[in-house]
């Protein structure tokens, strides 16, 4: 659901930075930049379950999860604080990559800057100014 919202962000992004800065082919760079986000995405949380099985399967046996039934094996694993430090970095660690491998294509491909930090992550904040003037009522 996360990730969802945030490629929908990252399009609108990426849209609002091919029109200032004025790329030919525009829809087709918005729609490589948004696929390449959700590939990122896709492949992380991929390996995120991947090492939470491999994590996981060495704290039971089999005969518990036949037993008890295998939605018992992780009672206890994302509780304290660790647990939820660790349930934010496998959540929130996925679209985080997602919107870098973005700006990548974004600074690369669309604005043709030199990649750095602050040209990665050039034009969000002109991105939520836009939302939130969107929701504003016309002056009468």
């Amino acid at each position: 659901m996360i990730g969802g919202v945030i490629m929908i962000l990252v399009a609108v992004w990426l849209y609002q930075s091919a029109l200032k800065a004025k790329t030919s082919n525009l829809l087709l760079w918005v729609a490589v930049g948004s696929i390449t986000f959700f590939v990122v995405q896709f492949l992380l949380v991929d390996l995120n379950v991947y090492l939470l099985e491999a994590v996981r399967s060495g704290e039971t046996s089999v005969g518990y999860e036949a037993i008890d039934g295998a939605d018992r094996k992780n009672v206890g694993g994302f509780q304290g604080f660790g647990g939820v430090l660790e349930s934010l970095f496998f959540e929130l660690f996925p679209p985080f990559a997602g919107v870098v491998a973005a700006g990548l294509i974004r600074v690369k491909f669309i604005t043709k800057e030199a990649i750095s930090l602050t040209t990665i992550f050039g034009g969000i904040k002109e991105l939520f100014q836009g939302i939130k003037e969107s929701f504003k009522s016309p002056e009468k």
